[in-house]
């Protein structure tokens, strides 16, 4: 099937009408009805039959439809830089960064690097690892930052820095905490799909400790959101607990330290540019002045 093929494929499939079908791509009725033969006669079998007076998809149009979205979606993206580069070719940047990297690493560095520059512009796309990977594989981003550590063919990690895991409460007491000293309260942990919530599962199976997890979350915010609102003590990685410190909330690290790395995607075969290379070192000031508050 051509592009051409596909597109009357999608447009008939929504409308169920040649006519509609036919305005949906700006063209006449005609030129879509030698569209549909064409791309039937391509294929070797018919793709709609008249039902009612409507267009019905046939059996085998169904089984080519999930792999003709997919190749929609793909065209999007397409779309979407080509517009990107039309619109906006000169300082601009499209990030993708783990959600609580989002909360509490980048607003500061958006802000410092705006300033520095303030003709430039952001898209900012909060996601979970493997839509960040898919994002730089589909050049929808330009750069990612994130937790995890997964090498993947055509990307490069560089490394930012690295926080740590704390422990976000209500309790009394300061300095560090043992992971067997609270394996017996109720805590709200990251699931083990997570890098960190990997890495604490890790440290907890090391020791033979199985704490009560009464909620568990994909997300370092939300297990910090519900520590507040008193549904449990949180585990949660020290800049996401930092932004989100409250007046009547205690943040401890965790003893041995659980050290989560932070990096940054970038495609391996393209040259940094000298944006890039700005935000990168701004990145990395900001993860070293996170650590640091934590050290004080």
């Amino acid at each position: 099937m051509r592009l051409r093929h596909i597109e009357i494929f999608e447009a008939i499939r929504r409308t169920g009408s040649l006519t509609q079908a036919a305005a949906a791509l700006h063209i006449t009725q005609p030129a879509a009805s030698k569209l549909l033969a064409s791309a039937e006669a391509q294929l070797g079998f018919k793709l709609f039959e008249r039902v009612k007076g409507r267009l019905v998809a046939t059996r085998e149009a169904d089984l080519l439809t999930p792999e003709v979205a997919r190749l929609n979606q793909d065209l999007d993206s397409v779309r979407r830089l080509a517009a990107s580069l039309r619109d906006r070719p000169h300082a601009h940047l499209r990030l993708g960064c783990a959600p609580a990297l989002g909360l509490g690493l980048l607003p500061g560095v958006v802000r410092d690097s705006r300033a520095a520059q303030p003709g430039l512009t952001f898209d900012i796309h909060t996601h979970h690892s493997a839509e960040l990977v898919r994002g730089m594989l589909t050049r929808e981003l330009d750069l990612a930052v994130t937790f995890d550590t997964r090498d993947t063919p055509g990307l490069e990690r560089i490394e930012l820095g690295h926080t740590e895991l704390v422990h976000l409460g209500r309790g009394p007491g300061d300095g560090p905490l043992a992971l067997a000293d609270i394996a017996g309260d109720a805590l709200i942990l990251l699931d083990a799909s997570d890098a960190s919530g990997a890495l604490l599962q890790m440290a907890l199976d090391a020791q033979g400790l199985d704490p009560r997890a009464p909620v568990r979350v994909q997300t370092h915010y939300v297990a910090c959101a519900l520590a507040q609102a008193g549904a449990g003590d949180a585990i949660a990685d020290a800049i996401t607990a930092q932004a989100m410190l409250r007046p009547d909330m205690r943040l401890r690290r965790l003893t041995p330290a659980l050290r989560v790395p932070i990096s940054v995607l970038v495609r391996s075969q393209d040259p940094l540019t000298g944006l890039q290379r700005d935000l990168i070192a701004r990145l990395r000031a900001a993860c070293e002045a996170s650590q640091a508050l934590l050290d004080a």
